[in-house]
């Protein structure tokens, strides 16, 4: 975020005010030159560039960028106070400074217009979803209909923003990675990040593309669906395995009823309902703490519990939850930047496809949230393990 005099101060003052921070670090480090190696001379003055460009903006950082440039040559490469450069040492110093500087500075200029934009992108967001609540109380219902346009078009924005976004970042690394193919500048632990982004920013984009597919097949009635005579054990130890990595250190005790029937059920969607319920009692509970999953027969249907020990949904919350676009604790996605909140919307849909019910339901005493599964059962019931636990 800019600092709150920043845009008051234009371009060319931006660029003045960090050539002065530039010239100010030199001049603390000059008296101690000779005790002190190039390089960490280059990486307090790649600093100085990152913070005015992160608060400054890019023209501020490329400014810092050059004024450092030029002031890490002249004052700190031997022969001092010359532009001359002498030695293999000191050529590499100066080009690995050139080189960092440039590219750190406008990487992070990048980020702060990219943090701005997506800010006002949610302002705007949210001045459109209360201007359609407004309408909604107030208008006639061709006048709310108009309105509700409106969210849509401001919804699909939202939704293309969160596809572009993993998009841009997966562009920037792999144009910098070819670049590197040829110039050999970045070492190989630069090399794995740039890796690591792509494959985490593709898992995002692969996210949100399942997100909205399952949403239209939920709306459409089109889940492909085979439902069967299907383990209760089988498709809660499935869920659990897939969210270790999620649930981590948390404590994950499951408890199975002796002698539980099957469900008839599409079991591997109802395995998704559940991965999707303990993804988000980790999300919504602190490490350490308790997540407790539990399944029982229970009026003609089995009943599947998944409750945490995090900080609770308030009363008026319990039933928006299940909604399109709304997430944990009341957060929808025009006051947030994570998520598309359609988690427990497919969740639900998923479930009712199916005969059954998914809701909140008040937890036990030790417990803050309770997610509960009605499923339809066939008549006969099967001997199952008892009471398995696990961390």
């Amino acid at each position: 975020m800019a600092l709150p005099s920043a845009e008051k101060l234009g371009r060319l003052g931006r660029a003045f005010v960090s050539a002065v921070m530039v010239l100010l670090a030199t001049v603390v480090f000059v008296p101690f030159r000779e005790h002190l190696r190039p390089t960490e001379v280059a990486l307090t003055l790649v600093l100085v560039v990152l913070l005015t460009s992160t608060f400054l903006g890019s023209t501020a950082g490329l400014a810092a960028a050059v004024i450092g440039i030029l002031s890490f040559n002249f004052f700190f490469l031997p022969p001092y106070d010359t532009f001359t450069i002498t030695g293999a040492e000191n050529w590499v110093a100066f080009g690995t400074f050139l080189i960092t500087a440039v590219v750190a500075g406008q990487l992070s200029g990048y980020a702060r217009r990219r943090a701005e934009e997506s800010e006002a992108r949610k302002r705007e967001i949210e001045r459109l979803y209360d201007e359609f609540r407004a309408a909604f109380e107030k208008a006639s219902e061709a006048e709310a209909l108009r309105r509700s346009d409106m969210l849509k078009s401001a919804l699909l924005d939202a939704v293309t923003h969160d596809l572009r976004t993993p998009l841009t970042s997966i562009k920037a690394s792999v144009t910098t990675l070819l670049d590197d193919a040829a110039e050999n500048v970045l070492d190989e632990e630069s090399r794995q990040e740039f890796l690591e982004i792509i494959d985490e920013e593709t898992d995002r984009l692969d996210g949100f593309t399942a997100s909205m597919v399952a949403i239209a097949k939920v709306e459409a009635n089109a889940l492909d669906l085979r439902r069967s005579s299907t383990s209760v054990e089988e498709v809660i130890t499935n869920a659990a395995e897939r969210a270790a990595k999620m649930i981590g250190d948390r404590d994950l005790t499951i408890n199975i009823q002796p002698d539980i029937p099957n469900v008839f059920a599409d079991a591997v969607s109802v395995s998704q309902v559940i991965f999707t319920l303990l993804d988000n009692a980790s999300r919504y509970s602190p490490a350490g703490s308790r997540i407790s999953v539990t399944a029982e027969q229970q009026d003609g249907s089995v009943l599947i519990s998944v409750q945490n020990e995090g900080h609770g949904i308030a009363p008026d919350m319990r039933e928006r939850v299940f909604e399109k676009f709304v997430r944990g604790h009341g957060e929808d996605i025009h006051r947030t930047g994570g998520g598309l909140g359609l988690g427990l919307a497919i969740a639900r849909g998923i479930i009712e496809s199916q005969e059954g019910t998914l809701r909140y339901e008040d937890p036990n005493d030790v417990f803050a949230v309770n997610m509960a599964v009605r499923l339809p059962s066939p008549q006969q019931p099967r001997n199952a393990e008892t009471n398995i636990g696990h961390r």
